[in-house]
Parts: structure tokens; C-alpha cells; sequence
């Protein structure tokens, strides 16, 4: 599963979504039979630009209920690749907010900002979409800022679940 997973997310093989969603789908059909969004785990605008695609949106698109890109990633992290638990946390806190809707006189308007967390996310059940949970830092940070948003329940999956500290 690693390799397919670096081939989606690093190697652009796009192709493997609908594959990996219909196992996300499998493994998570409970969590996903009430949901009334998905929302995928947003990168950094640089580093979808690099990617030249966002792994989670693709995954979320491929599952069915309605997906909606409600979360921007407002600063840059460091990959998480090689963090510890605690330095994780502290990459994403502060890193995700509610994305813009309206744009007006070079400022994202906040009477639109609200307007549309009141109407797409208030009292809904969320589900956060991603490619792989690790320490789960980053869906936290997601989960919160949805939470804070009205959303009235968050669930998150994923394609795989990594091990950290693996004996042999």
C-alpha cells in the first residue's frame, strides 16, 4: 500500500484514486452512509502547485456525497514526514481556516466568510477526507476549525493508517 500511495500522491498517478476510493469507500462505508459532506484535507496553494493536484480532493471525489472544499491551508508546513507526534501538532496548529467565499476591494469579505459557514457547515455532519493518518495532528487541526465553524460532527478517513515505531 505504501508504494501505491507514494505512486498517487508523489508520482502523480492519478489514475489510482477511484481504486483507493472504492477500498476508502469499503473500509469506511459506516462513516460515510450519514455524511452530508466530504471535505478534503486542503495542501498549501505552493505545494499544489508543485503537485499539480490535491490527493485528498481526488479521493473525496471518487466517494460519492457531495464534496465541498471548505478549508484552505492558510501558511505553509513542513512535510510531516519525519516529525515527531508533538512537532506535528505544532506544524499544522494555526495552519487550516474556513475558505474564502467572496472576494471584494482586495480583502476576503468576513460577512461572506460567515455567511457560508452558517449555511455549509452549520449543524452538518463532515466528513474529512485524506490520504494517509499518521499521528492524526493534521486531521485535528482540520476537525477543530470545521468544529468552530458549526459543523455538528466531524469524522475523518483515510486510504491507510501509517505505523510510527514499527518493531521487527
Amino acid at each position: 500500500m505504501r508504494d501505491v500511495l507514494h505512486a498517487f500522491k508523489y508520482d502523480g498517478r492519478r489514475s489510482l484514486a477511484p481504486a483507493l476510493a472504492t477500498l476508502l469507500r469499503a473500509q469506511s462505508a459506516d462513516l460515510l452512509a450519514s455524511a452530508d459532506l466530504l471535505v478534503p484535507v486542503p495542501l498549501h496553494r505552493g505545494r499544489r502547485r508543485s503537485r499539480g493536484f490535491n490527493q485528498a480532493h481526488d479521493l473525496a471525489m471518487a466517494l460519492g456525497p457531495p464534496v465541498v472544499a471548505a478549508l484552505r491551508r492558510i501558511r505553509p508546513t513542513t512535510a510531516q514526514t519525519a516529525l515527531t507526534a508533538g512537532a506535528r501538532r505544532r506544524n499544522v496548529r494555526g495552519a487550516f481556516a474556513i475558505a474564502p467565499v467572496s472576494y471584494r476591494s482586495g480583502r476576503w469579505s468576513t460577512a461572506a466568510r460567515e455567511a457560508a459557514t452558517i449555511t455549509g457547515l452549520a449543524g452538518r455532519i463532515v466528513v474529512l477526507v485524506d490520504d494517509v493518518i499518521t499521528t492524526g495532528a493534521t486531521l485535528d487541526a482540520c476537525a477543530a476549525v470545521l468544529r468552530a465553524a458549526g459543523a455538528a460532527e466531524v469524522r475523518a478517513v483515510t486510504v491507510a493508517r501509517a505505523v510510527i515505531g514499527r518493531r521487527r
